[in-house]
This record gives C-alpha cells, sequence and structure tokens, in this order.
C-alpha cells in the first residue's frame, strides 16, 4: 500500500473531528441496510479502479479480487486512513491511498476504467466540480459506480431534510441529506444506465438511495 498525504496537515482538527467522528461515521455507514448496498455495487469494479471518499475502506471486503488490477483511494479525512489501513491487510488488495478531495483529483485523463464513488457525494463541498474530475479521468468507455444517499421523492421528507441539513452537516462531516443525485449526474456530463431508488430502513430523512452505474455523455 502506498499513501500521499495531504498538501495540509490535519492537525488543525478539532477532538471531535479526530477522534470521534471517523468512529461513528464508520459506524453509521457499516449497518447492516448499507452494507447491503455495498454488496450491489462494489464487485462491478473492474481494471484500475478509482474510489473517492473511502473513508475507512468499508468497500475494501467487497472488491471482486479477479477483476481488480489497482485502487486508488482518495480521501481528504487522513485522520479515517488508519481504520482504512485495519481493512487493506484484510483485503489483501494493492490500494494506493490519496490524501486530497475529489474536486482536484492528481491523476491524467482516462487514467482508470472504473470510478467507485459510495456516500460521498453527500459530503463533497463541490459535487459537481467532482464528478466532472471524475468524468475527466474515466477512460473512453469507462463506468462510474454510485451508491448515495439524498433528497427523498416525498415533500414532507424533503422539507425535513432541508431545514435539519445545515445542523447535520456540522456534526456528521459536512454531509448534506437533500442533494439531487441524478440531476448532479447529468449536470456533470453523466447519463445513468440503471438507476435504482428505494428508502432503506432507517430514519426516511437520510435513507432514500440512489444507486447505479453511469457514463460520459
Amino acid at each position: 500500500m502506498n499513501e500521499k498525504p495531504a498538501p495540509a496537515s490535519d492537525a488543525s482538527l478539532g477532538f471531535y473531528d479526530r477522534h470521534i467522528l471517523p468512529y461513528l461515521l464508520d459506524l453509521l455507514c457499516g449497518l447492516k441496510p448499507i452494507h447491503r448496498q455495498r454488496q450491489k455495487v462494489v464487485p462491478l469494479a473492474q481494471g484500475r479502479v478509482l474510489e473517492i471518499g473511502i473513508g475507512t475502506g468499508l468497500n475494501l471486503a467487497h472488491y471482486d479480487k479477479a477483476r481488480v488490477k489497482h485502487i486508488v483511494g482518495l480521501d481528504p479525512g487522513l485522520e479515517m486512513h488508519p481504520l482504512a489501513r485495519k481493512r487493506l491487510q484484510k483485503a489483501q488488495l494493492d490500494v494506493e491511498l490519496v490524501g486530497l478531495s475529489a474536486e482536484r483529483i492528481p491523476y491524467d485523463d482516462g487514467a482508470f476504467d472504473t470510478v467507485l464513488v459510495t456516500y460521498s457525494l453527500c459530503t463533497i463541498p463541490d459535487p459537481v466540480a467532482a464528478l466532472r474530475e471524475m468524468r475527466r479521468v474515466l477512460k473512453r468507455g469507462g463506468t462510474l459506480i454510485f451508491c448515495e444517499h439524498g433528497i427523498a421523492p416525498d415533500a414532507g421528507v424533503r422539507r425535513w431534510q432541508q431545514k435539519l441539513t445545515p445542523a447535520w452537516s456540522k456534526i456528521a462531516g459536512g454531509c448534506h441529506m437533500d442533494r439531487d443525485i441524478p440531476a448532479l449526474l447529468r449536470e456533470a456530463g453523466f447519463a445513468t444506465q440503471d438507476l435504482q431508488t428505494m428508502y432503506l430502513p432507517g430514519p426516511r430523512i437520510l435513507t432514500y438511495n440512489y444507486w447505479g452505474t453511469a457514463t460520459a455523455v
């Protein structure tokens, strides 16, 4: 495993962000319904893979080793990488960790066969810019695989998502409950191939999921 640190240190982060938030997110993002969602999409990755928001490495157990050559795990949250490294030892995959946000991906055009993003578009400060970067680094004919929570179809749920997101994002690592995933993909130049949606078990403001694959238009 190789690791490229972020240019800025995480020393300025508070105690909560460094010592509590990574474990809280690891717990929440590892719940059984989300685990089952990961099982649906991660094995589709193949070739040279860029995983956006690798976080604590919860996807690592789901990759198909016979299909994947190399994985670059991009995430600015270096405080989460120690948890990812523990999972890397079990997964036995060729993984490189890069401590940067997805708005600036330090790789050439067409460098990857697959880009995988799961439960990360909610926290990226500029998701459209990040998706455009993902589109840039995908090979011609490459695939974006995604699984995200976002804006719900029910008006009542949407109102609560929009009302609570400002406070929620402060304690949940910048997470937005109310992002319109299909609209973000379209704006960034992707066309979805097999978009699926449903509420997972749990609070409806947090559990409306979008998943599938997309290709560059």
